[in-house]
């Protein structure tokens, strides 16, 4: 799956558990999108499971093998992760544990009701996972991917009141259209080579490793070709 996909699946699912919450849109997908490697993890494939939380689930449990850091040393063992049905499933019960802590100990309180950033840090110091570089990797995703913006919206126990869910309403078309301007901007990058600059690519092919690049990998393409063939460099033509 697409990173951009994976994000503009989750936003709505994510802003809508912190509206009943209270945990941060933003360290729900980034926490979902660094323990599922963006969604294309064995354990999501198979179980559902987008935050690698272990134990027995409403669909079951599965046993796979998995990374974990023992006095600083990363190594290789088997355990019994969660499965779910859905990944709406899997973002509530970690919601859950989030709100909760382990047998009600609450020890995650400390991302509640805030933003994605002092949230990452407060489950990395709780001992959400025994990486110790675990709330750099989450507010880089955050940084990167400007998730900070789903966090504008704080949430709690009580119902959406009617000003709250138009406002949800009107983030969810705002969230669909950003959704849809990543996705345009991933093709932009990953373009393969328009009829403009067919003759650039065919003249320096032999050193081009594929047909795909940027609208500006094209564009400059397409200038150094003529200067080298001594055609006139202008702002015509179409494609500058």
């Amino acid at each position: 799956m697409k990173k951009a996909d994976f994000i503009s699946k989750m936003i709505p699912l994510a802003v809508a558990d912190q509206l009943k919450t209270g945990v941060p849109a933003s360290l729900t997908i980034a926490q979902a999108a660094l323990e599922s490697s963006w969604g294309g993890s064995g354990l999501t494939a198979k179980a559902n499971n987008l935050f690698g939380i272990k134990g027995d689930g409403p669909a079951g449990s599965i046993r796979m093998q998995t990374s974990e850091y023992i006095k600083g040393t990363m190594v290789q063992i088997y355990a019994y992760f969660r499965m779910y049905h859905s990944w709406e499933e899997s973002i509530q019960d970690h919601s859950r544990l989030i709100v909760n802590g382990v047998a009600g100990d609450r020890r995650y309180a400390g991302a509640l009701n805030t933003d994605g950033k002092t949230a990452a840090k407060a489950v990395a110091k709780a001992g959400y996972a025994t990486d110790p570089q675990y709330a750099d990797k989450l507010i880089l995703i955050m940084d990167q991917y400007s998730l900070y913006q789903y966090d504008s919206m704080t949430g709690g126990e009580e119902p959406m009141t009617k000003e709250e869910k138009a406002a949800f309403e009107a983030l969810q078309q705002t969230v669909k259209q950003q959704a849809e301007w990543m996705k345009q901007q991933e093709g932009l990058l990953n373009m393969p080579c328009p009829v403009w600059a067919q003759d650039a690519f065919e003249f320096y092919k032999p050193y081009i490793a594929d047909n795909k690049g940027s609208y500006d990998f094209w564009r400059q393409l397409v200038i150094q070709y003529r200067r080298e063939k001594g055609i006139r460099v202008s702002n015509a033509g179409g494609f500058i």
